[in-house]
């Protein structure tokens, strides 16, 4: 068997490594010219690293990553509404990951490439359109001016090319586009004093106004850290379509810094953190709503390409290496690629449709918004405003969907 993979980030260069892995062959075809180490912090979470662990690859995710400790909830002022052990220090058998995209990235890349091999990983090359028979997928690749660079064959064809997925779109060409409810999103990363463990996560604020904080790196000295913020802000009620110049454009302070005036929180002066930044950017917050199937005949989707989610939950990447697995596992198990790809949507797609309605709702940020419903200016004791049971219930019952609740990981692991 052999896999055509449309999409070298994450989810496409994981899914390289878990076919490898299962002695399937694959060959990796990315639009952009070079896998470049892009974009700002993300969470990583148990169940996925444990995937990545199994592939080998912990050792060298401590040398770039940090081991999440900690995860507190507060709301805008920094009242604290939840705190929980993340990871090992939770007792699970792997650890929560806190990293730059870009190096998660680069370390998934470098093992793709030297287990592979240079020639399976193919960059500027841009699919151009596919077709399937009774034998196989034939796939076109183009370059950015639109010249023939390679046409392939293979047994199935995996669309993990991202939100704006080109096979997405020709499996679904009446779709609507990316949906956006007003909400915009900047992000940046600064070499920064650490704050609190040093390994700490603070999310403040519910869905209408949130700000993020966690240390992505070790920093220039012992006691600093590459520290990741993010603030999201509903700052278009009626939402839309964005334009495509929307996407990951430059922030500007002036449009910013007025929402970060809302943030007090006593462990770290974000505001100082945010204005040190020379550069950050700005984003759409975006979802697509979840198809009826991925899979059509030989062709099949993954990752972002398959259930774009609003980033909380830290679940998106983790969501990516999961496809991986499930699908890699189903392929080599299977004895006709139509039913491999069957059992992987059904296997995958009702839990990712349902953690995208409930990122939706904020996911376990959720509790975050109840709190401050009922106590929109502050409070003396958390739990006359939302019981622990109650917090917990918020919590921990995304942590169970998604798949990330201790239990299910280390019987997994």
């Amino acid at each position: 068997m052999k896999a055509i993979i449309v999409g070298g980030g994450v989810g496409g260069l994981t899914t390289a490594l878990m076919l490898h892995a299962r002695g399937i062959d694959c060959e990796i075809f990315e639009q952009a010219d070079a896998v470049r180490e892009l974009g700002v912090g993300i969470n990583t979470l148990p169940h996925a690293i444990k995937e990545l662990a199994g592939l080998g690859l912990l050792d060298r995710l401590d040398q770039v990553a940090i081991r999440t400790y900690e995860l507190i909830y507060t709301n805008v002022t920094g009242q604290e509404i939840w705190r929980e052990p993340r990871g090992i220090d939770a007792g699970f058998d792997v650890p929560q990951f806190s990293i730059h995209r870009g190096r998660l990235q680069g370390v998934i890349y470098a093992a793709a490439r030297a287990r592979l091999g240079e020639s399976r990983i193919h960059t500027g090359h841009r699919l151009g359109g596919f077709t399937q028979d009774e034998g196989g997928v034939t796939a076109w690749f183009f370059d950015r001016n639109g010249s023939h660079r390679k046409t392939a064959r293979g047994d199935i064809l995996i669309g993990a090319d991202g939100i704006h997925s080109f096979v997405r779109v020709k499996l679904f060409p009446n779709e609507e586009p990316a949906r956006w409810t007003g909400t915009t999103l900047w992000r940046g990363a600064l070499d920064w004093p650490q704050f609190l463990t040093g390994r700490s996560m603070i999310i403040a604020g519910g869905m209408a106004a949130k700000l993020v904080l966690y240390p992505i790196a070790e920093g220039s000295r012992e006691d600093r850290r590459l520290t990741n913020w993010a603030v999201m802000v509903k700052v278009a009620p009626g939402g839309g379509a964005p334009k495509k110049e929307d996407w990951s454009r430059p922030g500007r302070f002036e449009d910013l810094m007025p929402h970060v005036q809302r943030f007090s929180i006593p462990s770290i002066d974000a505001k100082a953190l945010i204005e040190a930044t020379p550069e950050f950017w700005e984003y759409p917050l975006c979802d697509r709503d979840p198809l009826p199937r991925w899979s059509h005949g030989r062709v099949t989707l993954l990752g972002d390409a398959a259930h774009p989610m609003y980033p909380v939950g830290s679940n998106g990447a983790s969501q990516a290496i999961l496809d991986a697995r499930c699908l890699a596992d189903r392929l080599r198990d299977a004895e006709h690629p139509y039913q491999a790809l069957w059992q992987y949507e059904q296997e995958r797609l009702p839990m990712t449709t349902q953690i995208v309605m409930m990122n939706r709702r904020g996911g376990p940020e959720g509790v975050i918004d109840a709190v401050e419903q009922r106590a929109p200016q502050g409070f003396t004791n958390i739990d006359d405003v939302l019981s622990y049971e109650e917090r917990k219930a918020i919590v921990r019952g995304y942590a169970s969907t998604a798949g990330f609740a201790r239990e299910q990981v280390n019987k997994a692991a």
